[in-house]
């Protein structure tokens, strides 16, 4: 085996170390859960009937119980397009637990919000939250104890992360994720972000804006694009929690078919008690953890997961923080060029070798952890091959080459030596800057601050002509303690064309972005946020601030003293509507960015 790069190594010792009591804890957990916990030989005759009653195929089996019982958390609804297919799911997945002598059950089913249809609407406040709902929920649907492993049913933003954050808590059961995979390439996604600036500018309709959309969000599937559904994928691939190549094979396919039938078949021999037993909690340990945040940086992932892995690594007992990320970054090459950070989509990253490529390329610069166990062997080189048919049996085939070095480059000739995702710091706090969607020449911006405190103000003076000047636009009271953190989508096409008319144009907020932003200079999640009475809550208009991706700094050029004495804005916590005031608790309860951004998580002491 190639020998570990030096960073990987520190970095993950490193974390290890400062995770040494919360994982020794989450160990004990899980043991106790799998000794004490619930499970079919400790329910009553009466528990036990309730739980069959409805399996009228299976129930001769379920109640013997001498066979492998498998539970399906599913996601499915039919207006998120990535979680259509889902429908068709539990009944196959049924007749292929059957073919290996197993039984299936739908255990639950969890929420899932789709962020494209919220986007920039008051619903979007309900989104990051919307995580630690699907967590809470997997959790219930996992509590009655009759399964001996699960497949795990989801894709999108926030549904992957809490289906694994509920999960973990049960994480002496093996587990596998099982996605639906892309929709088939529609409208480029370059054209799609012209036909955007151009509507920004009124300068396309609202009939030709919307044609451009449908053509590009066309069927079901994922969304082509690379943000935080498909990175999603990535991350659970190179930490070998799908059958291996699942990620990025398109839905209504032969081949996927027969990767839910390997999905199935794989459960029932690695369940609980049976002889291959890999209970997902042995899986998700700091070596995968390490090896989500690689992937994330070599193939331009994206910004979301800053929140997301150090959430789900809490669940797992794992501390993680933007350090770990940042000193990650400047090791691991970037390998992928694919939208927001290319031309590509993710059919053609796949059609270019995809995540088999990408994972034989790392393992070869030593750059994952290759030891991991995973729900398919003991080695992430299962990963390392791309999934097809051979006739109709399933087979893995060696994918020794980049099919297209415009998308694609082995860890040995990347785009950038540098992965893309680097901690800014200074008198404003911390806070998470994409590098790798940007031109390097905008990696440092000096400018006066315009101050706002909503997207809808920023675009009225976008369209007033007042910030057709060099400008960096904060935007504040835009954390998770304030109004939930929505994606802050609305400003890309307003700030991107103030960057193409030659002004010198950053972003700085305590908000999110979309994961599919990109191209204009941002330092996002700022921590402490505003609601927090975190600097940026003191910053006014014409303030100087300087970003610098290259040195690290984010700060405000302002007199300390006259800085400090400046009395913090008032922040207005989110308001009624769209339910909003049900996760009042959520928000006020809520840890910041770095730490995951979880109010559950916190009040729970993990």
């Amino acid at each position: 085996m190639t020998n570990l790069h030096p960073t990987l190594a520190r970095v993950t010792d490193r974390i290890i170390e400062k995770s040494r009591v919360g994982r020794a804890r989450y160990l004990d957990h899980i043991g106790r859960e799998r000794e004490n916990g619930m499970g079919r030989e400790r329910l009553s005759c009466s528990n036990l009937a309730h739980g069959f009653a409805a399996a009228l195929d299976d129930q001769a089996t379920i109640r013997a119980g001498a066979r492998v019982n498998i539970g399906i958390v599913t996601a499915f609804n039919d207006m998120l397009s990535a979680h259509q297919p889902y429908g068709q799911y539990p009944p196959q997945l049924k007749l292929f637990a059957r073919e290996v002598g197993a039984t299936a059950q739908v255990a639950g089913g969890v929420p899932a919000m789709c962020d494209g249809v919220t986007q920039g609407q008051v619903g979007m406040e309900l989104s990051l939250f919307s995580r630690d709902s699907i967590a809470l929920a997997t959790a219930v649907a996992l509590s009655h104890g009759m399964f001996e492993s699960v497949a795990l049913l989801g894709i999108c933003d926030k549904i992957v992360p809490g289906l694994i954050i509920g999960a973990l808590r049960f994480g002496h059961l093996p587990m596998i994720f099982v996605p639906a995979g892309p929709m088939p390439s529609g409208l480029p996604n370059k054209e799609k972000q012209r036909i955007r600036q151009l509507a920004a500018e009124g300068k396309a309709s609202r009939a030709e804006l919307l044609e451009a959309e449908s053509a590009s969000y066309h069927s079901p599937g994922t969304c082509t694009f690379y943000g935080t559904a498909n990175s999603n994928q990535m991350m659970m691939e190179v930490m070998g929690l799908h059958v291996p190549g699942a990620a990025f094979v398109n839905p209504g396919t032969g081949l996927r078919t027969a990767m839910n039938r390997a999905a199935m078949h794989r459960l029932a021999k690695i369940a609980l008690n049976q002889p291959g037993e890999r209970p997902l909690g042995i899986c998700v340990d700091e070596r995968a953890i390490v090896n989500a945040i690689v992937g994330l940086l070599a193939t331009g992932g994206s910004t979301n997961h800053a929140i997301h892995l150090p959430a789900i690594a809490r669940a797992a007992g794992v501390l993680i923080d933007w350090q770990d990320f940042d000193d990650l970054s400047g090791a691991v090459p970037l390998l992928a060029r694919v939208y927001p950070g290319g031309a590509a989509d993710v059919n053609q990253f796949h059609a270019a070798g995809g995540m088999a490529f990408t994972i034989r390329t790392l393992l070869d610069a030593g750059l994952l952890h290759g030891d991991i166990p995973t729900v398919a062997g003991d080695s992430l080189a299962d990963y390392a091959r791309d999934p097809a048919m051979d006739g109709e049996r399933l087979v893995w085939r060696d994918v020794p080459e980049s099919r297209d070095e415009s998308i694609l480059r082995a860890a040995s000739k990347p785009f950038r030596a540098d992965g893309g995702m680097r901690l800014v710091k200074g008198n404003l706090g911390r806070a998470i800057f994409k590098t790798s969607a940007v031109d390097e020449e905008r990696w440092t911006i000096e400018a006066p601050a315009r101050v706002f405190e909503d997207q809808e103000s920023v675009q009225a003076a976008f369209k007033a002509g007042e910030l057709d000047r060099d400008v960096v636009v904060v935007v504040r009271g835009q954390g998770p303690q304030a109004n939930g953190m929505p994606e802050l989508h609305k400003l890309t096409p307003a700030l991107g064309v103030l960057q193409d008319r030659g002004h010198k144009v950053a972003l700085v907020t305590d908000g999110r972005m979309s994961g599919a932003s990109g191209k204009v200079p941002a330092a996002i999640h700022l921590c402490p946020e505003a609601m927090a009475a975190g600097p940026i809550a003191r910053v006014r208009d014409g303030d100087v601030i300087r970003l610098c991706a290259r040195q690290g700094q984010l700060d405000v050029l302002v007199d300390a003293a006259e800085f400090l004495s400046r009395p913090a804005a008032t922040i207005d916590a989110s308001g009624p509507g769209t339910a909003r005031e049900l996760f009042a608790f959520f928000r006020s309860g809520s840890d910041d960015a770095e730490a995951g951004a979880s109010a559950m998580l916190k009040a729970a002491g993990l």
